[in-house]
């Protein structure tokens, strides 16, 4: 069983950062893919970002390179989101995602209760 609680949503600027960091509790959380997905109001629920369980392959959604790092630190159980030059259209409630495999088109078993992120404009 994983346990995963995401942190570092808020309010910010149109051209600001914030990070989202999503700690995990569990059995074998370093053999955990994990991702990041969001779901604005009124949309479904869409991939951002992923990362392999060591941490050597990312991915990220055409929306966000650039802007957004996906990155994880296996000793803390605890993977990140860097989010900079934030956009409206970023305006989300950001959800962790583990297991065994996490891509564009596969989700993992595990998930966080989300984390709003507003952006103004």
């Amino acid at each position: 069983q994983v346990q995963l609680v995401e942190s570092g949503g808020g309010l910010v600027q149109a051209g600001g950062s914030l990070r989202l960091s999503c700690a995990a509790s569990g059995r074998a959380f370093s053999m955990h893919a994990r991702g990041w997905f969001r779901q604005a109001p009124g949309k479904e629920r869409e991939f951002v970002a992923s990362i392999t369980y060591s941490g050597g392959v990312t991915d990220y959604a055409d929306s966000v390179k650039g802007r957004f790092t996906i990155s994880r630190d296996n000793a803390k159980n605890t993977v990140y989101l860097q989010m900079n030059s934030l956009k409206p259209e970023d305006t989300a409630v950001y959800y962790c995602n583990a297991g065994r495999i996490v891509t564009t088109f596969q989700q993992g078993a595990y998930w966080g209760r989300g984390t709003q992120v507003t952006v103004s404009s």
